[in-house]
């Protein structure tokens, strides 16, 4: 029996597995909201005791560097070993990996109804494919085909310096750069940014805040879904929140092709994460693809990479599971 989790910065969800079943179908799994425990062994014991169960294998994808077998989280102040996981479970071996290694490994997993494409391109069987994913933070990874099985790499791609490629981009940078030490793309292209775009574009002047939104803003802890809710509003929307995710969706539409093109990704550019399938008719207007193409000599090789957005909002959660199951004993 394996348990099985995705932890992120906003939630984590947790999973009992079997061989028998594999990795599409857990036994039993929750959801908890991650900033409301101060460790991970906190939600398993807790979802352990709930369920009343044992288990000897436990695989965890968690945002964050994994340097040897512990991790430090990103957006959140854990500190996670194997060790103490395995000790606190009492299983034979724990294993720590990227979250976005996680989904990753989720990817040949898939199915067509987990999935919304944006370019269909032309795929080459067996290529690298790449996997970038705004949610909280941004995180970034690839696939390599390796005897016909695909095994995936983790990356700190996110963390990488913010190139502006217009005009207001750079005003954003110069914005961004008096307010942190250093301006990566997940300062630019996740939640944690959107607040951030937002009152670049309203303190630079480039629209009104209306009343009824300040108002929503005002105290909430945490602006993001009330910005993205004013830029789809059926009955309210905001010139200013429409603006703000048409930065935010270009941005991600260049990055992802700056992954696409670092690491040939002619199978397939996977865009996971929460925020994504939220925005997907966003993502399906031309500008998201005009700058994913737009690298210049190889536009041209851009355009036949095919683009899909997850929408299975469990694929980490699989991609850990598969990799308890398969690919951790291999």
């Amino acid at each position: 029996m394996l348990i099985a989790g995705d932890i992120g910065g906003t939630k984590t969800n947790i999973g009992i597995y079997s061989r028998e079943k594999g990795a599409r179908k857990p036994l039993v799994e929750r959801s908890f909201p991650s900033k409301q425990y101060d460790s991970l062994e906190a939600i398993v014991d807790e979802f352990l005791k709930s369920e009343n169960s044992t288990v000897d294998t436990a695989a965890f994808g968690i945002a964050g560097p994994v340097s040897g077998s512990t991790v430090k989280t990103t957006n959140l102040p854990w500190v996670v070993s194997e060790e103490t996981i395995a000790k606190k479970l009492k299983v034979k071996r724990a294993y720590l990996i990227n979250d976005l290694e996680a989904l990753a490994y989720s990817v040949p997993l898939l199915y067509e109804e987990d999935l919304v494409t944006i370019n269909r391109g032309k795929a080459v069987a067996e290529g690298a494919i790449g996997v970038i994913a705004p949610g909280t933070g941004l995180g970034e990874a690839f696939l390599t085909c390796e005897k016909s099985r695909y095994r995936a790499h983790p990356s700190e791609g996110g963390h990488a310096d913010f190139a502006p490629t217009s005009e207001i981009e750079i005003k954003l940078l110069h914005y961004l750069n008096k307010k942190y030490e250093h301006v990566s793309y997940e300062r630019v292209c996740s939640g944690m940014a959107i607040p951030d775009i937002y009152q670049f574009l309203r303190d630079g002047g480039y629209g009104e805040e209306p009343a009824w939104l300040a108002g929503e803003l005002s105290g909430v802890e945490d602006a993001t879904p009330v910005i993205v809710k004013g830029a789809f509003g059926e009955e309210k929307t905001c010139e200013l929140c429409t603006a703000t995710l048409d930065i935010f969706v270009s941005v991600l539409g260049a990055e992802a092709g700056n992954l696409a093109l670092k690491v040939m990704a002619t199978d397939g550019l996977y865009i996971g994460g929460g925020i994504p399938p939220r925005i997907i008719s966003l993502l399906e207007k031309p500008s998201f693809l005009k700058a994913f193409r737009n690298k210049g000599r190889y536009s041209d090789l851009m355009g036949k990479i095919p683009v899909h957005v997850i929408t299975n909002p469990k694929a980490a959660l699989i991609g850990a599971a598969f990799y308890g199951l398969e690919v951790a004993n291999i």
